[in-house]
């Protein structure tokens, strides 16, 4: 046994006195506060009333293993998230009271089984009827975790009687829990298929599939920090996403073959959570208060090194300046830097439109469908995927601060509708 001892390096010896001592929590390498997570794995379902469990089940086990998959690889998964084909399609020919009885099961289950869901547009198509925004308001304020969406704008043009759709619905769950249930909408204006970030996710063929998104705002943060030019900026940003990127579409395209889900891409916006602020990011871009001169630029520059990157996109693939989800973007709309009007025209350079906007909870009907139409008319002079979150809150007033009482949400105050 003497002589064995012998074999062993002092090296070898204080490392197995390392192993032995140190608990394995305190050796494990610190994760890199660069890196971006995993804001959602979506699966597509192409959902059947007579036998969606089973088809639930088959999504939860693909999901549970692409988190398994990208969990070994050092990402942090957020959330798994189920979207289906439009709720008109796989709803045909119930009441409205068997619908809603549906939508509460389906609820059940999402809950149950810990994953986000998502029932599809309303009216996605120019002739679509009204009923269909009618039931989605009624489905809306009766749930609690479902997501979905209403089609304002196609190919054509602005559908304005969409738009008056929208904003009744809007008004409606402005009558829920902390008015919160409009966190779980929004009017969208031609946004694709397949898009993993929601309200807005849905697809319109044989699903099956599933597609990745991403919370960078970190990353960006880092990437602009100390750059000495906005050309030296977006290269950087464009390297430092590139490599996460590229991480992401090999284990994408392992998990399509082990499990026989298609990986249709990613959705490389960089979605920010609360501190993890895209605000932040470009403050150190710009060394100026997000909504002063340079905002524009940043947007633009942010945008431009996104499309740069060459990997499978799929979604909007464009800055999220959502003003209740970043600490610092509620703190700028709070000290009045930012309003409608400016962030309308920062989604001329980038994406997403109005998210999470908290209103007065006076603001009219008619107030609403002018601000979601602004938003479809610009998406469709620009051919460029939008949306409006919108979040009108009972009972508070300009100057107000709101109560949100969620996980993933801020708080902010009230701005007058003429700011």
């Amino acid at each position: 046994m003497i002589v064995r001892l012998r074999r062993f390096t002092i090296a070898t010896i204080l490392a197995l006195v390392f192993v032995c001592v140190v608990p394995a929590q305190q050796r494990k390498a610190a994760a890199d506060p660069d890196k971006p997570k995993i804001r959602a794995i979506t699966a597509f379902v192409n959902l059947d009333r007579t036998q969606y469990q089973p088809q639930i089940a088959d999504a939860m086990k693909m999901l549970k293993y692409a988190q398994t998959v990208f969990e070994s690889r050092g990402f942090e998964v957020q959330t798994v998230r189920i979207a289906t084909q439009p709720f008109a399609e796989y709803t045909k020919g119930l009441s409205r009271e068997e619908a809603l009885a549906f939508f509460r099961n389906y609820d059940a289950v999402a809950e149950h089984e810990k994953f986000a869901a998502n029932i599809g547009p309303a009216m996605l198509n120019a002739d679509s009827p009204e009923s269909e925004a009618e039931l989605l308001g009624t489905v809306l304020k009766n749930t609690k975790t479902l997501n979905a969406s209403l089609v304002v704008a196609g190919e054509e043009g602005v559908r304005w009687r969409a738009v008056g759709a929208a904003a009744r619905v809007m008004k409606e769950l402005e009558d829920t829990e902390h008015s919160q249930g409009n966190f779980r909408f929004a009017a969208t204006a031609l946004v694709p298929p397949l898009t993993p970030f929601f309200p807005a996710a849905y697809h319109t063929g044989f699903g099956h599939q599933f597609a990745v998104a991403l919370e960078s705002a970190n990353t960006v943060a880092a990437a602009f920090k100390g750059a000495s030019d906005l050309n030296v900026a977006r290269q950087k940003l464009t390297d430092m996403l590139s490599t996460a990127a590229n991480d992401v579409a090999e284990q994408a395209s392992r998990i399509d073959r082990d499990t026989g889900w298609a990986y249709v891409g990613i959705d490389l916006s960089p979605a920010p959570l609360k501190d993890v602020s895209i605000g932040v990011a470009m403050e150190n871009l710009t060394t100026q208060p997000v909504g002063t001169p340079g905002t524009l630029t940043a947007a633009a520059t942010i945008t431009a090194a996104i499309k740069a990157i060459r990997v499978k996109q799929t979604g909007y693939n464009g800055l999220m300046l959502p003003i209740l989800e970043d600490a610092r973007l509620s703190q700028r709309w709070s000290e009045g830097l930012l309003s409608i009007d400016s962030l309308l025209s920062y989604s001329a350079v980038c994406g997403t439109g109005l998210d999470t906007i908290p209103l007065p909870g006076d603001v009219t009907e008619e107030r609403l469908d002018l601000i979601i139409g602004d938003m479809a008319t610009l998406a469709v002079k620009w051919h460029k995927p939008l949306s409006a979150r919108l979040l009108p809150v009972a009972g508070k007033n300009a100057g107000d601060t709101t109560e949100f009482d969620d996980p993933y949400m801020v708080n902010a105050k009230i701005q007058p509708m003429d700011h």
